[in-house]
């Protein structure tokens, strides 16, 4: 079974969010497990190009509207991914180093994705099953199974997956001349709320959708950004696959970025070596407990709540707990966690930005991750804290939901929260605090998570089974 990925973002390729992560490892574990799973992106000019080899295997020219734009499509000679990379080349459109925000950034992912039709029509590549990730590539339904030009497609199956249901890439009817000739009775699939919505038409047009949790499949229907009626009305087609995390990246066994290696067995040791690191390099107590932050400074991660709730905690327990905040977004939330470290130098540890091999070594030294999450579709980071023994702390919605139950439940390993609030923030880290004096009930949870299956195996094989049912 040949399947095609089509995302913006592929961990190590380009990553912004957790889009790359999952793309970057699952077509991976679907290679292991006898499929023939390939990843086509955007070509961005970036370190992973300069580094790696490609052959051109394809070169042609598309229509953008009016425009003729000549494009080229890159093999990556090694599959050293363990999978084939394609990027697909459009100089002046396609050769940025960002990612996103660009002001032309509609006209680049429509472009992306008509080159891949033109690419896999004109090649003869014909996959089993084309799988679209968020709506950057939410238009490949559509123009497969209503444009003229791509008749000979039209009997793939497309599975789409929603990562964040919250953007969709909507943009006005002035740019339906950008698209290829297409059936106008059919242009209702691409509309919601007066505009063409990629993400929308993607959940109509796609012969299944996916959500990356089971919780989030739910909760579209409650909250999307506008979108709430179309996925219950949708509903039948969708179904709940909670992501994976890549365990040969994340394993603190064998974690080239990690000053100590450790296993479940080893937990106890391993992780106070990698603390004693982490805290010599920010120059705060070992002996305290570190309840950390690892992602993005927006308020669907909940950060905004975070200078407020350190705060007050650090004024409740006087200098028993430290923290350590690695992330970066929102000005007044970075500002207000540099005053904080201004003001409790020897317990706050801030790192305004984002460096790979510091967040492997928070993950591997700290006690706690919070996650005060708003929205969080699936969440990896509860994943990597649970694979590296660091209890998660997190609000109780989406993925983190399906991952994480409270220690204090039969079986549970972690703990949980219901509002988006200081002083629910604050009564988690009183627990943390108090937990973390129980040394041997702390040691019992960390072997508990450590024990726990989050691989993209599982994963892997509900994807299948679902290409399956389309396909057979």
């Amino acid at each position: 079974m040949r399947i095609f990925h089509l995302s913006a973002e592929c961990y190590p390729v380009a990553k912004v969010g957790g889009l790359a992560d999952v793309v970057g490892a699952l077509p991976k574990y679907q290679n292991q497990a006898g499929l023939q799973a390939a990843v086509v992106m955007p070509f961005y000019n970036r370190k992973f190009v300069h580094e790696s080899q490609f052959d051109i295997v394809f070169q042609g020219t598309s229509l953008l509207g009016t425009r003729r734009i000549y494009f080229e499509i890159l093999k990556e000679q090694s599959d050293k991914l363990g999978f084939e990379l394609y990027l697909i080349k459009i100089p002046g459109l396609l050769d940025r180093e960002n990612v996103y925000s660009y002001p032309d950034e509609r006209d680049q992912f429509l472009a992306f994705q008509l080159c891949f039709l033109d690419w896999i029509n004109w090649s003869g590549q014909k996959p089993d099953i084309v799988h679209c990730h968020d709506h950057h590539s939410g238009l490949i339904p559509f123009m497969m199974y209503h444009s003229a030009l791509y008749t000979s497609l039209a009997h793939i199956p497309t599975v789409f997956t929603i990562h964040n249901g919250q953007y969709h890439g909507a943009f006005g009817w002035d740019r339906l001349e950008l698209l290829p000739e297409v059936d106008f009775y059919k242009t209702g699939l691409l509309e919601w709320a007066g505009g063409i919505n990629p993400l929308a038409s993607a959940v109509k047009c796609c012969w299944k959708y996916t959500t990356v949790s089971p919780s989030y499949l739910y909760e579209l229907t409650k909250s999307s950004n506008g979108l709430e009626y179309l996925f219950y009305i949708e509903g039948q087609k969708g179904v709940g696959i909670l992501n994976g995390i890549d365990t040969e990246v994340w394993n603190p066994a064998t974690d080239p970025m990690l000053p100590s290696h450790y296993n479940a067995t080893t937990v106890t040791k391993g992780k106070a070596a990698n603390k004693a690191a982490l805290c010599q390099r920010f120059e705060i107590d070992k002996a305290k407990p570190l309840v950390a932050f690892i992602g993005r400074l927006v308020d669907e991660k909940g950060s905004d709540l975070l200078p407020a709730a350190i705060e007050r905690s650090i004024e409740e327990h006087g200098d028993t707990v430290n923290f350590l905040v690695l992330g970066t977004g929102d000005a007044e939330t970075e500002e207000g966690l540099k005053q904080l470290k201004e003001t409790y130098p020897a317990q706050c540890a801030i790192f305004i930005g984002y460096d790979e091999s510091l967040a492997h070594l928070v993950y591997a030294g700290s006690d706690f991750l919070l996650m005060p999450s708003r929205v969080e579709p699936c969440g990896l980071n509860q994943m990597y804290a649970m694979r590296y023994g660091t209890l998660p702390m997190v609000r109780s919605t989406g993925g983190l939901r399906d991952t994480v139950i409270d220690f204090g439940d039969e079986g549970g390993y972690g703990i949980r929260f219901d509002q988006v609030s200081v002083d629910d923030i604050c009564s988690s880290i009183n627990r943390a605090i108090d937990l973390y004096k129980d040394s041997r009930k702390l040691q019992t949870l960390r072997k508990r998570m450590m024990a726990l299956d989050f691989s993209w195996g599982r994963s892997a094989k509900e994807y299948t089974d679902l290409y399956q049912s389309l396909i057979s």
